[in-house]
């Protein structure tokens, strides 16, 4: 069983870990834990100057997944494109419901959640929470756009803006 998920998986692959987006797996290294010896990923967070250690035969498990396909990036551009869908449920519930797109891992549902929080400058302005629920949706969706493309986060948010606005006007 951990023969199969050492091939998913090796040192310099981008990979996405749903609470804290896309990392590289800089190394797997062997650690031994209340007396048993483990097999890590270890993952690097460069953005965040964080390192995971996750272990590999929980990987799959806990939702680390390989980067996503360009045909899942340009699905994630389409549902950008749409048009946002304003919920009148209470804020505290929406806020809830967008958390957990976010933390899935799933570049659909954190462009759902980019494409619902997306203020133009003519609307009224955004509130604490809901821009950082924006912050955080738009930071892993590019990250993920710009690990898949090959190029760096400045071109993808540049991508990711001309979406947004081209859907404004």
């Amino acid at each position: 069983m951990s023969k199969k998920r050492k091939l998913e998986f090796r040192p310099n692959d981008f990979v996405v870990y749903p609470a804290h987006g896309v990392g590289r797996i800089v190394s797997i290294e062997k650690q031994e834990i209340a007396g048993i010896e483990l097999e890590l990923f270890v993952i690097s967070f460069e953005k965040d100057k964080m390192t995971l250690r996750v272990p590999t035969h929980k990987a799959t498990e806990v939702g680390m997944r390989s980067l996503s396909s360009p045909e899942v990036v340009s699905k994630a551009m389409d549902t950008l494109r749409g048009k946002a869908k304003v919920k009148r449920a209470m804020w505290s519930r929406r806020a809830q419901e967008y958390e957990q797109k976010i933390n899935s891992g799933d570049l659909i549902a954190i462009a759902e959640v980019v494409r619902d929080l997306h203020r133009t400058d003519d609307q009224r302005e955004q509130s604490y929470s809901e821009r950082q629920l924006y912050e955080a949706a738009l930071e892993r969706l590019t990250r993920e756009v710009a690990a898949v493309d090959g190029s760096d986060e400045g071109e993808a948010q540049k991508k990711v803006d001309a979406v947004l606005l081209s859907r404004a006007a």
